[in-house]
């Protein structure tokens, strides 16, 4: 799968993506904003993520910021299955922080995820980590009240976090809006 944004192309990663996701994730800074990446972040590491398979339910993306000289790699974005249902995530590499992508990324993924027939998305932020809440926000999380202890591997240890969540609705194509009559109008 692959989705065009705005400004973004969201695809699937493959293998000789690596180099660029270690030199976006290898950031401490990063990583530890995240519940299942480890500190310190290695190569071998990022070989793993790139060659991970996708689950057509809970599709997982490289984001790039497309320009004159090719594709640049930004961060990443996706879905992946929780005991609850589906758990949004993701990731941008420090320099690329503070311009919208990331809210630009989840809203593109919350289309697809409606079309994928998910109703319900939630996701998770580390309380100290207010940046993430103001993007699940701005894409439309609400928060659900839900604050709990998450093990965090590159903290090597626990951290609070809360939970927000989103209602998506009933699934439909992600082409555009729907014009009253059940057909979706082209954006």
């Amino acid at each position: 799968m692959f989705i065009r944004s705005e400004r973004l192309f969201l695809r699937p990663g493959w293998p000789e993506d690596w180099n660029e996701i270690f030199a976006q994730i290898a950031d401490e800074a990063v990583v530890r904003n995240l519940s299942q990446v480890p500190w310190p972040y290695t190569p071998e590491a990022a070989h793993q993520f790139a060659g991970l398979p996708q689950d057509p339910r809970c599709p997982h993306f490289l984001v790039t910021l497309p320009g004159a000289e090719g594709a640049r790699l930004v961060g990443c974005v996706g879905l992946k299955s929780s005991p609850i249902g589906a758990e949004l995530g993701y990731w941008f590499g420090r320099e690329f922080w503070n311009r919208g992508f990331a809210t630009e990324a989840t809203s593109a993924v919350l289309k697809l995820a409606k079309t994928l027939g998910h109703r319900e998305l939630s996701a998770w932020h580390f309380l100290d980590n207010p940046a993430s809440d103001r993007v699940l926000r701005k894409a439309g999380f609400k928060p659900t009240g839900r604050v709990e202890r998450r093990y965090s591997l590159a903290r090597g240890g626990m951290a609070d976090s809360a939970e927000q969540a989103i209602t998506l609705g009933d699934a439909s194509d992600c082409d555009g809006e729907d014009d009253g009559m059940g057909y979706k109008r082209a954006a």
